[in-house]
């Protein structure tokens, strides 16, 4: 199935069931409810968005929101329903995704860097930028399990904004970081706003969602409950 030219992302019936299994179930689990328990992270998730938009998800910790990105990543199959997306999408969700950690930061830029559809041609001309964006220059042949969280996410998140995507999902995870890393985001972020990129942000940062996005949905149990389109609240 085609997208929409007006569309960059669509969405149809999306629903994501998990299997709980219990090792040690209580006697109500083992006699009432069995060893197995179904969760149902996303019901019936119908959505659109526009090409160019764009869209904070907002939501309770459970709610869904990071399980409705890796959907439209590509890094967790909907148990249920169509999605559609046009163009290259590109997400700082999984941290460990594209990564191995007995590789040094140079490699992983690479392996990372092709994982979301680079050539070697196209990481090699931007390879400087990555290395300086990331902040990691005195660490880049170092193992990557010698890096703390926040420089595996700002590492990841360098090689991610020179992948030149169309779509760029951010989760929460994104906003770690100290206040010089924070500046680049929002940097970053006000420029692809202007180059019309499509940005689907996922995080408990109101503040960064009131003045970065112009369209807010908020999921609760799995589902919809507000798609508001508020524009810009305040500048950034």
């Amino acid at each position: 199935m085609k997208i929409d030219k007006d569309y960059a992302i669509e969405l149809y019936g999306i629903s994501k069931k998990y299997t709980i299994h219990h090792e040690k179930p209580t006697l109500v689990e083992k006699f009432f409810k069995g060893r197995d328990e179904k969760f149902l992270a996303l019901n019936n998730i119908n959505l659109k968005i526009n090409r160019g938009e764009s869209v904070g998800i907002i939501g309770d910790n459970g709610s869904g929101k990071t399980t409705l990105l890796k959907i439209i990543a590509g890094i967790t199959a909907p148990s249920s329903g169509i999605i559609k997306a046009g163009g290259r999408v590109v997400s700082i969700i999984d941290l460990n995704a594209g990564f191995h950690d007995d590789l040094s930061g140079f490699q992983n830029i690479y392996l990372n860097g092709m994982f979301l559809g680079m050539t070697k041609k196209e990481i090699d001309r931007k390879l400087r930028d990555i290395i300086i964006f990331a902040g990691i220059r005195q660490f880049i042949d170092a193992p990557l399990f010698t890096y703390s969280q926040g420089m595996k996410l700002r590492l990841g998140f360098s090689v991610a904004i020179h992948s030149n995507p169309d779509i760029l999902l951010l989760d929460e995870n994104f906003s770690v970081g100290d206040e010089k890393f924070k500046k680049k985001c929002r940097d970053i972020i006000k420029k692809f706003r202007k180059q019309k990129m499509t940005l689907l942000i996922a995080s408990h940062w109101k503040q960064f969602i009131d003045q970065n996005c112009e369209r807010i949905i908020t999921l609760k149990n799995g589902k919809i409950i507000k798609d508001i389109h508020p524009g810009l609240k305040t500048k950034s």
